[in-house]
């Protein structure tokens, strides 16, 4: 799968990689900035991808496309596709010449607008990756976990380097019964759960 990254989509990831580099070091508005994952924790949201049972996956808080060109491998693989969702204009603008750029248009619908909106158009969920504003975390995670299908997995991003403000979400869900759950130090931190 990691072999497999086309010229077009290393050619991307390498410039949305520099870009967010330059976001964070020259003081762009916290909301401008791309704020994207780390490519390994790419790597890791795309081999759990690939592994999941069928059924929908998704994302929340797509950006610039960075996190959803992982994920576009992993359904080249599995077969399935991804539906990703952003609630700003700009951040969705970016998203869609990233996907138009590199050819996975076939495997990625974008939404533009708040998951929470259109949940209900979205059943048996078989993977998600919560990447959005932290404020929503906990809201969502109790949208998406009833959706899930046995053996789906849900991570969610930042759960080390935003502790601070993700601890009551982490401790709720690590002691959630419905899941089997466990924070893995890749990238910033990524809470890993899956549906029993």
């Amino acid at each position: 799968m990691f072999n497999d990254l086309s010229a077009d989509v290393l050619e991307v990831m390498h410039e949305l990689e520099a870009r967010d580099k330059r976001d964070r070091d020259d003081g762009t508005p916290h909301l401008e900035r791309l704020r994207q994952i780390t490519p390994d924790t790419g790597r890791f949201i795309a081999l759990w991808a690939a592994s999941v049972p069928a059924g929908a996956m998704i994302e929340i808080g797509t950006s610039a496309g960075y996190s959803a060109l992982w994920l576009a491998q992993a359904c080249r693989v599995s077969g399935q596709s991804l539906t990703t969702f952003e609630i700003l204009p700009e951040k969705a603008r970016l998203a869609r010449e990233t996907f138009d750029r590199t050819g996975v248009t076939d495997v990625i619908r974008l939404v533009e607008g708040d998951y929470l909106d259109h949940a209900d158009e979205i059943r048996e969920v078989a993977f998600c990756f919560l990447d959005a504003e932290k404020d929503v975390y906990e809201s969502c995670y109790d949208v998406i976990v009833p959706k899930m299908v046995p053996g789906a997995i849900l991570v969610a991003d930042n759960a080390t380097s935003h502790r601070e403000h993700l601890q009551s979400f982490l401790e709720r869900v690590l002691a959630d019964d419905r899941v089997d759950a466990m924070v893995a130090t890749v990238g910033k931190g990524e809470l890993v759960c899956r549906r029993r």
